[in-house]
Parts: C-alpha cells; sequence; structure tokens
C-alpha cells in the first residue's frame, strides 16, 4: 500500500466504527479517487460501501454524467443510485448555494440509519472554504472550516480527506487511469469559489509561498475558539429556546455578547432546517428587536422569514402566495390549507351531516362565540387567543350558509356547536410549520 491516498485512508478507517459508508460520487476527480480507493479497502466494504450520484439537471451533458458514474460503479462492483433533483435559481442565493441546497438535501433523504456519508473535500476545499467565509464576514465558527465529522440526517458525514492535497489525489488518478467527469462549470471564474480557485489564490502562493499553512493553521484555532464558545451558548440556547414554540426570547437573545449571539442564532435556525443570515440580516433582527409594542416585524431572506412577536423570534420557510378568495366545500376528511396547514375532524372517521364552506379570512369578520353574551371580530379575537399574524391570514373559517359558525378550532357559535356535536367530532386545526 504505497499510494498516499490508500495509507491515509486505512488509516482513518482504523479509528472509527465499523459503520456502513456512502460516497457522495459526483464523478470528478475527487469523489472518483475516494471511491475507488475505498473499494480496494475490506474495510471499507465490510459493513457495506454504496455511492449517491446527484443529478443537478443543469448541463446538457448531466445525464450522460449520470450514465459514467453508473457504469464506474458497476465496475467495481459498488451499487450507486442516481438522485435526480430540481435547483431553485431563483432563491436569491445565487445558483452555486440553491445547487448546494438541493445536492445535501437530496443526499440527506437518502441516508440510511447509522450510515456515514463520506465526501472528497481535501486540503485545497477546506483553503477556499475559510476565505470564502472570510469574506462573507464569519466568526469562529466558519473561518474553523469544515468540519471532519458532524451529524447529518439519519446518521453522519464524513470529510476524511481535509488532510490530503489536491494534487495527491490527482496523482492516485493519473496512477490507477480513472476516467473522470470535467464538469466545465469548475473553470467558469464567475463563481466565487472557481476565482478564489484559479486566479486569487495562485498570487496569494506567489507572495507567500506558506499562505495555505497559515489560513490552515489560524483554522484549527477559530475552530478549537468555536468550540470552547459552543459550551457556553448551548446553555444560554436552552434558557432562551421554548421547546413548545420553537422560539426564542428576543430580550435574552439580544443581550447575550455577540461572540454567543450569533452562533447560538445560527444554531436555532439550523435546527428548524433554515439557512442563516448574511451580517446585515443579523444587525437587522437586533435592531427590529426593539419594535414598540404592538409591532410584528418580519425579516427575509431566501428561504426564510423571521418574525418578532411578543417578544420573541420566531423562524419558518416563506408561506406560499395565499388567494383571499380560496373556499372548499368540507365535510371532516382531511383538507389540505394553502398554505400547507390542515383541518380536520377530531374523530378521522366522523362526517358532518351538512358539508361547511371553507374560507380564508377577508376582513371584518364576526363570530359570537357559544357563551359568550356578545359578538366578536375576528382581529380583537386574534390577539386575545395570541394567534400569530402569519397563521391569521390560512385561518380556516368555517361557514355554514352565510353565517361564520366556527373560526378553526379557536372559536365555534352556538350552531356550530350543534352541527359539530351532530358529527360527534371537533374541528382541529394544524397550522403550516
Amino acid at each position: 500500500m504505497n499510494q498516499p491516498l490508500l495509507s491515509h485512508l486505512a488509516r482513518a478507517l482504523a479509528t472509527v466504527p465499523p459503520v456502513p459508508l456512502c460516497v457522495a460520487y459526483s464523478g470528478g476527480p475527487d469523489s472518483t479517487a475516494l471511491l475507488h480507493a475505498l473499494a480496494q479497502l475490506p474495510a471499507a466494504c465490510a459493513g457495506g460501501l454504496r455511492a449517491l450520484h446527484v443529478d443537478h439537471g443543469l448541463h446538457p451533458d448531466s445525464p450522460r454524467w449520470a450514465g459514467h458514474c453508473l457504469r464506474f460503479c458497476a465496475a467495481l462492483e459498488v451499487p450507486c443510485e442516481v438522485l435526480p433533483v430540481r435547483v431553485d435559481t431563483g432563491s436569491g442565493g445565487g445558483l452555486e448555494a440553491a445547487a448546494r441546497h438541493a445536492r445535501y438535501a437530496a443526499l440527506t433523504a437518502q441516508l440510511q440509519e447509522g450510515e456515514w456519508l463520506l465526501l472528497g473535500h481535501h486540503r485545497d476545499d477546506q483553503v477556499e472554504t475559510v476565505l470564502l467565509k472570510l469574506l462573507r464576514g464569519a466568526g469562529p465558527q466558519g473561518l474553523g472550516g469544515m468540519r471532519a465529522l458532524r451529524p447529518l440526517g439519519p446518521g453522519q458525514l464524513w470529510r476524511p480527506l481535509l488532510a490530503l492535497s489536491r494534487r495527491q489525489l490527482r496523482e492516485y488518478v493519473d496512477t490507477n487511469q480513472l476516467s473522470c467527469i470535467d464538469d466545465p462549470s469548475n473553470g467558469d471564474t464567475r463563481l466565487a469559489r472557481n476565482q478564489l480557485r484559479h486566479e486569487i489564490l495562485p498570487r496569494l502562493m506567489r507572495h507567500w509561498p506558506h499562505a495555505v499553512d497559515s489560513i490552515l493553521h489560524s483554522a484549527a484555532l477559530c475552530q478549537a475558539a468555536a468550540d470552547a464558545l459552543r459550551v457556553r451558548w448551548l446553555e444560554a440556547f436552552a434558557t432562551r429556546h421554548d421547546p413548545a414554540t420553537g422560539s426564542l426570547c428576543a430580550a435574552d437573545w439580544l443581550a447575550l455578547d455577540r461572540a454567543l449571539r450569533e452562533p447560538l442564532l445560527d444554531y436555532w435556525l439550523h435546527t428548524r432546517g433554515l439557512p442563516a443570515p448574511t451580517t446585515a440580516q443579523r444587525r437587522q433582527i437586533e435592531r427590529q428587536c426593539g419594535a414598540r409594542a404592538g409591532q410584528s416585524p418580519c425579516i427575509r431572506w431566501p428561504g426564510v422569514e423571521l418574525h418578532i412577536w411578543k417578544g420573541r423570534l420566531w423562524a419558518q420557510p416563506p408561506r406560499p402566495a395565499v388567494a383571499v378568495d380560496w373556499h372548499a366545500a368540507w365535510r371532516g376528511e382531511p383538507l389540505a390549507l394553502p398554505d400547507g396547514g390542515v383541518l380536520s375532524l377530531t374523530d378521522a372517521d366522523a362526517r358532518l351531516p351538512e358539508p361547511l364552506d371553507v374560507r380564508l379570512r377577508r376582513g371584518g369578520e364576526r363570530i359570537k362565540p357559544a357563551g359568550d353574551a356578545h359578538t366578536r371580530a375576528l382581529r380583537d379575537l386574534f390577539q386575545q387567543g395570541l394567534i400569530p399574524p402569519w397563521q391569521r391570514i390560512a385561518c380556516p373559517l368555517l361557514y355554514a350558509g352565510d353565517e361564520l359558525v366556527a373560526v378553526a378550532d379557536r372559536w365555534i357559535s352556538a350552531r356550530g356547536i350543534a352541527i359539530f356535536r351532530h358529527a360527534a367530532a371537533r374541528p382541529r386545526w394544524l397550522p403550516a410549520g
């Protein structure tokens, strides 16, 4: 075993438990070297070795690339599955970010319980990542670069090649005469990472030959600092986060030192499957935390709506546009609402004697709740009932003819009580998110 890649992987595998391994295989030189080397090592194959290829559909040759990956894996006797994805190029975060989001979502969804997903990221990738993070204003967590091992879905994400260079992987490919995909986008210097790789880093290396070593040393120090801070902000998170609502106390979050406040916010968002904000968006969140009573600021960025309401931070994916004239006839079956919520009955088998018309709020609606001496405006009920503003637009209103008999499962009129008593069930509203 005289090839550096094989020796390195053999040593790495000896330090981890015998788990099934899955390679994110693009067909490029890095993942090709990783997959081929693993297939030569009994320790990698013992628990099961397979590959996943993500087809982004962004290039006319992507079907041909997928076919290449299937043939390469078949020659290695490694199972391979192609995952077609749709890249949301209109999300506002840029093509690179959108493709990465689609790729990781597809890979995570396919990962099996206890399986480790291996990526071909290497030493040079780490340098590029740290510089990109620096240019985006990241703190110690971001400047620490990519972690070798972290949780991912039901398993773990492992980058076993971070100590090896791109040159060493290319030498392995050349020595073993491996066929690889040449994606032309890798040479497109309009993309930020390619600009660093092909133009900025070569200039840095001419003036500072030890730049790579210095950058990686700084990254290791930042990662150690981030780990030390993590203990503190996780403790702070436990006292500021409400598991029942998923919200954060705005004042207590804002009172934290910035070194704790920013990673805590990112952690909270990531646990909810949402991307972190930019520096400018963070400052906007901090400013809006001081909004006057009665205001409900909302800060948006691609993939996120962050609301500040009742002194707390609430985050969710953007809600789809809702047509106010939407309506549907309903007899108690589960009904999908326009924003992704669901209306049903507490007894899944129950049905109403006559259909009710489900509508959305248009303004000015009023209802007399059973047992209440007064007819109430929905606006007042929503405020008293602490219904978040972003849920009110798609709150289902149930009408018998032209009479409003129920506001979701929150307020029901005397006539509504009689209708639901006949069905021996009550309405149940599950808001989106």
